[in-house]
């Protein structure tokens, strides 16, 4: 049997069963991209029915983690109107400045302290897994029992952050490849200043072009509101695209697309675009962790010895809560919205981006993917786990200060 057509009649059966039972799972512990995961890892270590080549494997992660970052970001930036973000500017602010840094630092001195790695190596495993991914973020955030449970501020901060750090991850990581003298310095420089910069002028030029273009088609009659969700993901595409033809940095240009779209869109169109989220968080993101579960190094994670599992879990209690709770009065949140916030940075689609363009960029270290999965795989059980209860936590606490 051809493993990649039955990994097709697998992704895509786990997303008719899922679509029957979509708002029922909601409501549980389990989680779309998790149940991928388990199904990718039964099909693939434990039976054996499914087998990629190591280098179709990394040149598949990288480029359909790349492609779904880029339309997850466009629906990250579309799921508010601008004003929503303009109101938690402060915030977002200081974790994407001082907390993206303090986040990098802490996952860079526990590879260098528990996994014993050369600074070099650490800097860059750290700036990997530094990123809250937005695609495991949306189904914390999104839909129906979120909407319920949890406040439109809080949902804003960690949308417009996971937003932000994946596309601002990308100097932290050039210039670690720098470090371990996989590229030249000069040259990483460059890139990284190139690739914010160059990122901004992208994303704010088709945002502005392709916002006017709809509300141009809007006023002639024109336009179909059904294609409105087709129209937001093809714009992510192009704006990874255009970006990646002019070499900056495509991730952070697709999140400044989607912002100068709406921006100029207004509340207008917005219907379409309401729903590209949600379906991407159920749907989209099967493959990819489907692929994961597939590619999971179990006897690397074996060989590696305990020391790999505690570097995991600590980086999972360590990388993100002590920095939130440490910024409290910069952030201007109450403890209860803090400690949400802390822990449920997750660490998922982005972390994978980087660590395979990282492999191709030169860095050949095999413990850079050995601890890097086993990280998002853990980030993936355990957030995936803790999601409702998390919510369902806030929600009561919440409610409790409202009665008094």
């Amino acid at each position: 049997m051809n493993p990649l057509l039955l990994a097709y009649a697998l992704v895509g059966g786990l997303g008719v069963l899922l679509a029957f039972w979509s708002s029922a799972i909601r409501r549980t512990v389990l989680s779309e991209p998790l149940l991928a995961l388990a199904l990718g890892a039964l099909a693939g270590p434990v039976l054996g029915l499914v087998d990629v080549g190591d280098r179709l494997g990394a040149e598949l992660n990288r480029e359909v983690s790349r492609a779904l970052l880029a339309v997850s970001l466009m629906a990250v930036a579309l799921r508010f109107p601008l004003a929503g973000y303009r109101a938690v500017l402060r915030p977002v602010l200081v974790l994407l400045s001082a907390g993206m840094l303090g986040m990098a630092l802490l996952s860079t001195g526990l590879s260098w302290l528990v996994l014993g790695t050369p600074l070099g190596l650490a800097a860059l495993l750290g700036s990997c897994l530094t990123p809250t991914d937005p695609v495991l973020a949306s189904s914390i955030v999104s839909g129906g029992p979120a909407e319920r449970q949890l406040p439109d501020r809080l949902r804003q901060v960690i949308s417009g952050e996971s937003g932000g750090n994946d596309g601002l991850a990308f100097p932290l990581v050039v210039l670690a490849l720098a470090g371990i003298g996989a590229q030249p310095w000069a040259d990483q420089v460059t890139a990284a200043l190139w690739g914010v910069l160059g990122a901004v002028v992208v994303g704010v030029l088709l945002g502005w072009l392709a916002g006017h273009a709809v509300r141009a088609a809007s006023r002639r009659e024109t336009l179909d509101q059904g294609s409105l969700l087709v129209f937001a993901v093809l714009l992510g595409i192009a704006a990874l695209g255009v970006a990646r033809v002019l070499d900056t940095d495509g991730i952070l240009a697709a999140f400044v697309t989607g912002l100068a779209y709406n921006r100029v869109v207004g509340d207008q169109p917005r219907i379409a675009e309401q729903k590209l989220d949600d379906s991407l968080t159920r749907y989209l993101v099967l493959p990819l962790f489907f692929l994961l579960g597939v590619e999971l190094p179990w006897r690397d994670w074996l060989d590696a010895g305990w020391r790999l599992p505690l570097f995991a879990v600590a980086v999972l209690l360590l990388r993100r809560l002590p920095v939130v709770l440490t910024l409290r009065k910069p952030l201007g949140l109450p403890w209860r919205e803090l400690v949400f916030l802390g822990w449920f940075g997750p660490i998922g689609v982005s972390a994978l981006f980087y660590l395979a363009f990282s492999a191709d960029e030169g860095a050949r270290d095999p413990l850079l993917w050995t601890a890097g999965s086993l990280v998002v795989t853990l980030s993936v059980v355990v957030h995936g786990a803790t999601a409702m209860p998390g919510r369902r936590w806030y929600a009561a606490g919440h409610h409790e200060i409202s009665k008094r």
